[in-house]
């Protein structure tokens, strides 16, 4: 047995080379870039701008939202969720435009009890169109310590990060007639809420609500590195060069931000990548025929799929 614990620690221990890298990053201003939106007092901005808490009780949860729209980019966000018993409990982080056929890229934790581990939902939408969850466990605790999530978003792919390690590609398979989220700005969203209908073992799992209030913690926002709309103009350039297809390369779109536009995960990123969901997915919407029972989506069959 001991081979295989060493061949185990070896990826483990990149991981956490990975995490404690992206614990120190420099961070935006809460005050600058957001904007509480719901929960009366229950959503704070601290530490003249450093920190943001958002916190549910069985009254209400609470949100905020960035002032800025995006159309591209790459963002970070550092979380720290609920500690103890989470159960019931779901916080968000998300990429969202509005309206019937809004496009979304979605972090989603889904909480439980004490003593078990977190979910990770992921989903990407785009016209309107979900039903591509991907879950996972992560190989920590997401409550003990402050954790970096990132959504890499350019006219190629949609890359979900942790630390700095993908656990997912979504592919612009527009070529197949796959919609791919590329033509509405988004804002970034954030919120806990009550969800102990379905978040914690199906609904089984109720909330405790002498545990309340159950708060959430935010830092170290990064969106330097992200095209923001305004006024029908993007910061990257050219708007109208935002619907390029995905051949087109960085210079003929009139980018001017960096190589994250026209990034795509090398081969070490792949194997991570590869490591990730073989360990960790727990679902994967492109192979649950159960459900899909008329067949698969298509991105799914694609060799090039998710």
């Amino acid at each position: 047995m001991a081979p295989s614990v060493m061949i185990m620690s070896i990826p483990m221990l990149l991981l956490c080379i990975l995490a404690s890298s992206f614990l120190h990053v420099i961070g935006g201003n809460f005050h600058q870039d957001f904007d509480l939106t719901w929960g009366d007092d229950r959503g704070k901005i601290l530490n003249n701008g450093s920190l943001l808490t958002l916190s549910l009780d069985k009254a209400s949860g609470s949100g905020f939202q960035s002032k800025n729209q995006y159309l591209f980019g790459k963002i970070d966000m550092q979380l720290k969720l609920v500690p103890g018993n989470s159960a019931g409990t779901v916080t968000t982080y998300y990429l969202s435009s509005q309206g019937p056929t809004h496009d979304e890229i979605d972090f989603e934790f889904l909480g439980n009890v004490t003593g078990q581990p977190y979910i990770l939902h992921t989903n990407v939408y785009s016209q309107g169109k979900g039903n591509r969850e991907q879950q996972f466990y992560l190989w920590f605790d997401p409550a003990a310590n402050f954790h970096t999530y990132s959504m890499l978003w350019n006219p190629q792919r949609i890359i979900f990060s942790v630390d700095g390690v993908p656990i997912r590609e979504f592919k612009n398979l527009e070529s197949i007639g796959v919609p791919f989220p590329n033509k509405q700005p988004m804002r970034m969203y954030s919120s806990i809420w009550n969800a102990d209908d379905w978040a914690t073992q199906g609904g089984r799992v109720k909330a405790d609500w002498t545990k309340a209030p159950f708060t959430a913690s935010y830092r170290n926002f990064n969106g330097a590195e992200a095209c923001i709309w305004s006024a029908g103009k993007s910061s990257c350039g050219n708007s109208t060069s935002m619907k390029s297809s995905p051949s087109s390369n960085s210079s003929s779109m009139g980018f001017q931000k960096g190589a994250w536009l026209t990034q795509q995960l090398d081969s070490p990123s792949q194997r991570r990548l590869k490591w990730v969901q073989k360990k960790y997915m727990i679902y994967n919407y492109c192979t649950d025929i159960k459900r899909f029972s008329q067949g698969l989506p298509r991105e799914c069959s694609a060799t090039t799929a998710s």
